[in-house]
């Protein structure tokens, strides 16, 4: 396992991490996604602390807050030797306030985030999106008072496009307030579309970039061909999530099936390799139901492609050209010194 700093905290985490979105899941959107029960979640997660996975992430709404008791039980007393992150933003409850950015709910889900994981603090807290009602002051400053006050180490955001963080960076710089660290973003190499404005604002602000969904809610897995749609009971087949272009998508996946088999790899393994290899990528989230999907998963941080391998999969995955990108590449020609 190879670790990275996360963005400019200082602190390295694993090229893996584990997410426990599948932990807990009893009813509605959360058993289609996944009902890891206690047991099971424990033998997973010291399955992954045994790989040398040191980094773990879950969220509030995750399975109506039970992924992060099950969490929270299954790292006891390890907990100190891992970072933990967890998330803000989406809707808890059925009250009018129990969503969003504001100081109220943020203050709130924090404090029920940690009495669930049984922490004093967490390493990262991450608004899970952009509210448009809340400015992005208010959310800022009150995340700042969650870092003065020790509750949380470092600030992270999720799904966020690229002008709202630089916007809120800005803000934070500004007013001295701790700022981003990390995204945590859905990047796959059938999704490449952050590419184009993201990825630059990271490099720009230093930021770490945590990849969600690597696997395409599972499309990516290996399961699936034009041919065949998956099998049944499989996540895709109840929870059609995240959006793919299937098209571009089969056309990667017949690629990473030819390279997989010259290597004795899945084509999961694949695609998390892939993304492992892409400079920008901090680290991979990875969540899996069993231990042979985790056993896969944390295989890929030992598969190293090769630069023809990586060529064959950029050629079939590459984006379409876009303006301003096509013009921003034209006009950076003969200004930008190459690569050592």
């Amino acid at each position: 396992m190879r670790y990275a700093t996360l963005g400019r905290t200082g602190i390295f985490v694993s090229e893996l991490c584990f997410g426990s979105m599948t932990f807990g899941g009893s009813s509605g959107i959360w058993e289609k996604i996944g009902n890891t029960a206690q047991q099971e979640a424990d033998r997973l997660v010291g399955l992954a602390l045994d790989a040398g996975i040191n980094f773990f992430d879950t969220a509030d709404v995750y399975s109506e807050g039970e992924s992060e008791r099950i969490l929270g039980r299954a790292l006891g007393a390890r907990r100190n030797d891992i970072v933990l992150a967890s998330k803000v933003r989406l809707r808890t409850g059925p009250g009018p306030n129990e969503v969003g950015l504001s100081r109220a709910h943020i203050v709130r889900s924090v404090e029920a985030s940690l009495h669930r994981l049984g922490t004093d603090w967490l390493d990262l807290y991450q608004i899970h999106g952009y509210d448009a009602v809340t400015p992005f002051d208010e959310t800022l400053r009150a995340l700042d008072d969650l870092v003065r006050a020790g509750k949380v180490r470092y600030l992270g955001c999720s799904n966020l496009a690229a002008w709202q963080i630089a916007k809120a960076n800005g803000l934070s710089a500004l007013h001295d307030w701790s700022r981003f660290e990390s995204l945590q973003a859905y990047y796959t190499i059938a999704g490449r579309d952050l590419e184009r404005e993201i990825v630059p604002v990271l490099a720009d602000q230093q930021m770490g970039l945590m990849v969600w969904s690597p696997l395409a809610g599972g499309l990516l897995s290996g399961k699936y061909s034009r041919e065949q749609d998956g099998p049944a009971g499989s996540r895709r087949a109840t929870f059609d999530f995240p959006p793919v272009q299937r098209e571009r998508a089969f056309d990667c996946i017949e690629a990473m099936r030819t390279i997989g088999a010259a290597h004795g790899a899945s084509v999961a393994r694949v695609a998390l390799a892939w993304l492992l290899a892409q400079k920008h990528v901090t680290t991979i989230i990875i969540g899996a139901r069993n231990e042979a999907q985790l056993l896969d998963n944390v295989a890929a941080a030992a598969l190293r492609l090769t630069p023809e391998d990586l060529a064959a999969l950029d050629a079939v995955s590459a984006l379409p050209p876009e303006y301003p990108g096509w013009m921003l590449a034209r006009q950076a020609a003969g200004r930008v010194p190459p690569a050592r």
